[in-house]
């Protein structure tokens, strides 16, 4: 049996994955249900998977944001502590993560063995270039993307599905915070 692979990612309502301007987390409008829903998604059983950029990323605020990692964002805690596949051929060990094994090589034979090896579902959270070579190989499962409500274009960055033709089934949809939405998607790949 396979594990099931899931790209986890924010984005603005115009389908930007961050922005320049002074939004500030979560473009500001993270609220209650978001976070406790994150929390309650990241105390699962799971095997995070980075790409390099990710990785740094993630690093660089545990070592300048500490307080990230308090409440209310304590999922950001569980998603350290969880298990983690960093998947570079640019990065050396060791890797400033607590559980975290390098793999250097091609992201699509990697995860595919990881899909196939793997005992716990697969996630990774963020990590654009990663998921976009995942998603044009047809190894992502699940698309889960949260939808902050704001409009970016004048400050947005990381269009979230630049280059990608799929075909969607929504699985899940949640209304949190009474404005954000979390949509679940199985992606296929369109044509």
């Amino acid at each position: 049996m396979s594990a099931t692979y899931t790209f986890d990612i924010f984005s603005s309502l115009d389908g930007y994955a961050n922005h320049t301007g002074d939004w500030g987390g979560y473009w500001g409008k993270q609220g209650p249900e978001f976070l406790d829903r994150r929390l309650a998604q990241y105390a699962q059983e799971q095997r995070m998977v980075f790409g390099a950029a990710a990785y740094r990323d993630n690093v660089e605020m545990a070592t300048a944001f500490p307080e990230a990692f308090e409440a209310p964002d304590s999922w950001i805690t569980q998603l350290r502590n969880l298990p983690a596949t960093v998947v570079s051929t640019t990065l050396e060990g060791p890797l400033d993560w607590p559980d975290a094994t390098l793999e250097s090589g091609d992201a699509v034979e990697v995860v595919a063995r990881l899909k196939k090896e793997s005992d716990v579902p697969l996630r990774s959270h963020g990590s654009l270039a990663l998921n976009r070579a995942l998603l044009a190989a047809g190894l992502v499962d699940r698309i889960q993307l949260t939808i902050f409500p704001v409009i970016t274009g004048q400050t947005g960055a990381n269009p979230v599905f630049q280059g990608a033709d799929l075909d969607l089934e929504l699985l899940e949809s949640h209304t949190l915070d009474g404005n954000t939405q979390e949509l679940t998607y199985r992606p296929t790949l369109h044509g």
